[in-house]
């Protein structure tokens, strides 16, 4: 009996040692999965850079009409109600959101096509980083189609020239580097580990946004308000002049090293000539994690009367057929 009470101390005492040695092992932690630079090292090895995005990328009414609206599969952003007030012959009517959706099984050509060009930009940027590469938008929109479709002539103005923050000389802001964005864990799942699961859940909520705008008047009244980029090339910029305080960032405004040079906490406003290129660089950043917008009609809406290029006026409309319903 004393051998067998000998034997559960022993047992006992065993026990509580490999118990109590347990408890001091630390558990295993999982290291945190950096969500942007594993979706950002992902988009630059699949050719998905910022400037990818603007490659071939616009096509004017002329020559969608001489080539055949047959050639395309007219994607067409507009509400049911105007697209039923008349839209391009074979268009379908689409929602932003569901834009990636409605694409899948296309194999003509896609061409989107909104009000002024600039919502099909955001569109634009969610089919080509979804896969769809070769998908472009009708430029200036359905303004350009036929005139009762034109909602860009009454937002063209020159409100820039002689503004007191608008500078006439090139005194763009030198660069400097900031943090790159930092992606709320919170926002995605333990599954989201892929740079590609990680872009596609980024992708749906830049479609959420939708098209992210601002007025050229407020930016001009309170240009300290934004971290505005101007991206056009250093010799538009010495033509043209700039919004004060800007910083011309266009052909290094690349994944890696080159978006340090954006404040991701700030509001970042893009400007172009129309508003359709800084919308689509606009929806690139919202992707990667900026807050960020478009001035609205871009330089159009600033310094019309001055342009040489890219300028709205009467000529860029046409006369093209279209027809009415859904």
């Amino acid at each position: 009996m004393k051998k067998l009470n000998l034997f559960k101390l022993l047992l006992l005492s065993i026990t509580f040692s490999v118990l109590g040695l347990s408890s001091c092992i630390d558990p295993v932690v999982e290291p945190a999965v950096d969500h942007y630079k594993v979706m950002s090292e992902y988009m630059k090895a699949n050719n998905m850079d910022l400037n990818k995005m603007a490659e071939t990328w616009v096509v004017d009414a002329l020559t969608v009409n001489n080539t055949g609206i047959s050639t395309y599969h007219i994607m067409d952003l507009r509400t049911a109600t105007d697209f039923a007030l008349g839209h391009i012959p074979g268009a379908v009517n689409v929602t932003l959101t569901n834009v990636v959706t409605a694409a899948q099984g296309v194999t003509k050509p896609i061409l989107i096509v909104c009000y002024t060009g600039q919502t099909s930009a955001v569109a634009h940027v969610a089919l080509r980083l979804s896969g769809f590469s070769t998908c472009k938008i009708l430029k200036w929109g359905m303004s350009s189609w036929n005139p009762v479709f034109d909602k860009w002539t009454a937002n063209v103005a020159n409100i820039g020239k002689g503004h007191a923050n608008w500078s006439t000389t090139n005194s763009v802001k030198t660069p400097v580097l900031f943090s790159l964005p930092m992606l709320a864990k919170a926002d995605f799942t333990a599954a989201d580990t892929t740079g590609a699961k990680i872009l596609a859940k980024r992708v749906t909520y830049m479609l959420s946004q939708g098209f992210k705008g601002v007025n050229a008047s407020d930016v001009l009244l309170t240009p300290a308000n934004y971290f505005i980029v101007n991206y056009w090339t250093d010799a538009d910029v010495t033509t043209y002049g700039h919004i004060k305080g800007a910083y011309r960032l266009n052909e290094t405004l690349l994944l890696g090293d080159g978006m340090k040079n954006l404040d991701s906490a700030s509001k970042v406003t893009v400007y172009c000539w129309t508003g359709q290129t800084s919308s689509l660089v606009a929806a690139y950043l919202t992707v990667l994690g900026y807050d960020a917008s478009g001035i609205k009609f871009g330089t159009n809406a600033m310094i019309n009367a001055d342009l040489l290029k890219n300028k709205w006026s009467a000529s860029q409309i046409g006369t093209y057929a279209y027809v009415t319903g859904n």
